[in-house]
């Protein structure tokens, strides 16, 4: 099984948060404006990623909870502003790795409308008692979580893989709630910023590939 990337949106239909792990075509670059600050320095434009003070509240080790107390620990914007922690910065491309054509964007847009089209036909077609949990194609799967508060978690994998739903939930259950919901510095809902940081990447990223189906 392999796990290609993950989307997370807000009630607002946003794209807040973005990370990938297999692609072998990946995007292009963000147009400036396209997306939220505090998504993702991977698909960030490049104009943004040199002006990107909006970064570091989220980035700076100083400006976090801590995980037991959930008390802040000091808050040091000065500091915070100077430099961009190397987990928020983009990553260098891998050799051999193609584009979509796309620019990242357009993506989060086509990703969110197929997902909202096929809950809607669900719903329409079986009753408002059916979820609709994952649909698959010759060269993907797609899987879907969403909260009662609105949030959605989208996960793309190998069309082989079985259902990715309780992985998604134990990323709500665990790294959400615990470095986003209850992270005073990260603004939900804002319109203005997503909910990227560098305890919630981490978290994250650990939790993915320390699973069993990750190759």
């Amino acid at each position: 099984m392999t796990i290609y990337s993950l989307y997370i949106y807000d009630r607002h239909c946003t794209c807040v948060y973005y990370h990938d792990w297999h692609r072998t075509r990946r995007p292009k670059p963000a147009v400036e404006g396209g997306i939220l600050p505090a998504v993702s320095q991977a698909v960030v434009a490049p104009a943004a990623e040199t002006n990107s003070s909006t970064f570091t509240i989220y980035s700076s080790p100083r400006n976090t909870l801590t995980s037991a107390s959930g008390v802040v620990v000091a808050v040091n914007e000065m500091n915070a502003q100077s430099t961009v922690s190397p987990l928020l910065q983009a990553p260098p491309s891998p050799v051999g790795i193609s584009s979509t054509g796309l620019s990242f964007d357009e993506e989060v847009k086509l990703v969110y409308g197929v997902v909202l089209s096929l809950r809607n036909m669900i719903k329409k077609l079986s009753g408002r008692d059916e979820q609709f949990l994952n649909y698959r194609t010759s060269a993907y799967k797609l899987h879907l979580f969403e909260t009662l508060s609105g949030y959605k978690f989208v996960m793309l994998s190998d069309p082989g893989t079985e259902s990715l739903r309780f992985v998604l939930r134990q990323i709500y259950v665990g790294p959400f709630l615990e470095y986003v919901v209850r992270n005073p510095l990260v603004n939900m809902d804002s319109k203005e910023y997503g909910i990227d940081n560098e305890y919630f990447r981490t978290s994250v990223d650990r939790m993915i590939r320390g699973s069993s189906f990750f190759p």
